[in-house]
C-alpha cells in the first residue's frame, strides 16, 4: 500500500500542474496496474479539488468517464457523466440514457443476466481509435460515492457500459484487451462507422457480433 502522504503529494502535484490535466496514453504502466483502494488518504478539501479537476478534464477531452489512473494517479476513483445529445434512433439502439455526474469510489460490478451487447467504444487513453467491445448489457454496480455513502444499483445499456469501462481501468484493463480487433478504426476513419449499431461494419470488416 502506498502511504497517505505519497498519495497526497501526488494529488497536490497534479493540481499544481497544467489544467485540464494531461491524459495518460496506452503504454504507461499506471494504466496496467491495479489501482490502490481509496480509504481516506485525502482530506475532504483535497478530494473535492481532485474531483473538480477530474470532471473538468473529462469534459475538456471530451469524454463520458475518467478514471484516476488516466491522469497518472493509481487510486480507485473514477468520475462519469453522459449528457451528450443523441438522436432518438441512436439513443434507442444503444440504450443510451443521460448519466448525471457521479463519483465511483472503489467500484466493482457483476453481470445481471447473461446478455452481452457489442458496440463501438473508444477511450481517452487510446486517443482517437475505436473498436467494437462486447460487454454485459446489465450490471450490478457496488461502490462508494464521494461522501462515503454506499451505492448498490443495477444499470442497463450504455450507462452499464460506462461503468464497466471505468471500473476496468481501475483493474489495469483497457477496452482493447477484449475488443474485436477486426473492427478497429483509426482516427482518420472515425466518421466512417457512425451507425447506431455496428452491424454494417461487421459485414464490411468481417467480424462477428454477440
Amino acid at each position: 500500500m502506498t502511504s497517505a502522504s505519497v498519495v497526497r503529494d501526488a494529488v497536490e502535484a497534479l493540481l499544481a500542474g497544467p489544467q485540464p490535466m494531461p491524459i495518460v496514453q496506452a503504454g504507461d504502466p499506471v494504466l496496467r496496474a491495479v489501482a490502490e483502494p481509496y480509504d481516506g488518504q485525502l482530506d475532504d478539501g483535497l478530494l473535492a479539488e481532485l474531483l473538480v479537476a477530474m470532471r473538468a478534464t473529462m469534459h475538456a477531452a471530451p469524454g463520458v468517464g475518467l478514471a484516476a489512473p488516466q491522469v497518472g494517479l493509481g487510486l480507485a476513483i473514477a468520475v462519469v457523466e453522459d449528457q451528450w445529445p443523441l438522436d432518438d434512433e441512436t439513443a434507442l439502439a444503444r440504450e443510451r440514457t443521460p448519466v448525471p455526474f457521479r463519483v465511483l469510489v472503489n467500484p466493482s460490478y457483476e453481470a445481471v443476466g447473461d446478455e452481452r451487447v457489442g458496440h463501438y467504444e473508444g477511450c481517452l487513453s487510446v486517443d482517437g481509435w475505436q473498436a467494437v467491445r462486447s460487454r454485459w448489457r446489465s450490471v450490478r454496480l457496488r461502490c462508494l460515492d464521494e461522501r462515503g455513502a454506499e451505492v448498490d444499483e443495477v444499470l442497463h445499456g450504455w450507462p452499464a457500459r460506462i461503468v464497466q469501462h471505468e471500473t476496468d481501468h481501475l483493474l489495469g484493463r483497457l477496452y482493447v484487451d477484449h475488443a474485436e480487433m477486426r473492427s478497429l478504426v483509426a482516427p482518420t476513419n472515425a466518421l466512417r462507422w457512425t451507425d447506431p449499431t455496428p452491424h454494417r461494419a461487421a459485414q464490411a470488416l468481417g467480424f462477428d457480433l454477440p
